[in-house]
């Protein structure tokens, strides 16, 4: 299993949302550079950055402080937020980005997602944010009626490899994976790569996970809230893209 160290950025700082809860975002850092140097000081070579003003206002705000950590620390990153076209996508894999991460792009813009799909299949990444069982977007301020497992049928016939699920209920909390929905989503689409994210509270969640046979996890707020260290993240890591 792959560990991937998150770091979500609101107005030019390293911030954690509580349930993606805008309104209730923890400041860890102001200097996102610096945070990314420590996860490759490491020994991580692949990061999880989320532009969560692009998320809000459909427009990639903090472009600039990713292409630092690409430039400065050699760093493979996989980003979302404000990916609204396939053009905006285009930009961002042009811009260095090793993936992209499109959940509204997906459901408000079929065609340029499908687009997206089949001309970068290895770079192209389904944001499948649950909340209460249904797709969230928009900086998971709206859901979708389609149920999830429809889309994702339809998506991988057109060539989708990897899929970023988020139980949005679980974000931010501390309180542990939602280990049953990754193991069933695996289970249903064996094909597909899956990054489970939210909810990690410790090393037994990264364990689970692995003996589960999950392909990868999104840490965010147990490494910034002490509930993991990196050394402990490293240890379950076997970074593979």
């Amino acid at each position: 299993m792959q560990v991937i160290p998150a770091i979500d950025l609101l107005d030019g700082a390293c911030v954690r949302l509580h349930k993606g809860d805008y309104d209730q975002a923890t400041v860890y850092n102001d200097n996102p550079l610096s945070q990314a140097k420590a996860f490759a000081d490491a020994g991580f070579t692949h990061i999880h950055v989320v532009d969560l003003n692009g998320a809000k206002q459909g427009e990639f705000v903090n472009l600039v402080h990713i292409q630092e950590m690409i430039h400065q620390l050699g760093l493979s990153v996989q980003t979302g937020g404000g990916i609204r076209r396939f053009e905006d996508a285009k930009r961002l894999l042009e811009a260095g980005l090793s993936k992209v991460i499109c959940s509204s792009m997906a459901i408000q813009n079929e065609a340029d997602w499908l687009r997206l799909v089949q001309e970068y299949p290895q770079q192209s990444i389904l944001g499948l944010d649950l909340k209460e069982g249904q797709m969230a977007f928009g900086g998971w301020l709206e859901t979708a009626s389609e149920p999830p497992e429809s889309m994702v049928v339809r998506m991988q016939h057109q060539g989708l490899q990897e899929v970023l699920c988020t139980d949005i209920s679980k974000d931010g909390t501390l309180s542990g994976t939602n280990l049953d929905l990754y193991v069933q989503l695996k289970s249903s689409f064996p094909d597909l790569r899956w990054i489970a994210s939210g909810g990690v509270s410790g090393a037994s969640d990264l364990e689970a996970l692995d003996h589960a046979g999950i392909d990868a996890v999104v840490v965010g707020k147990a490494y910034y809230e002490g509930y993991l260290s990196l050394e402990e993240m490293a240890y379950w890591n076997k970074d593979s893209m």
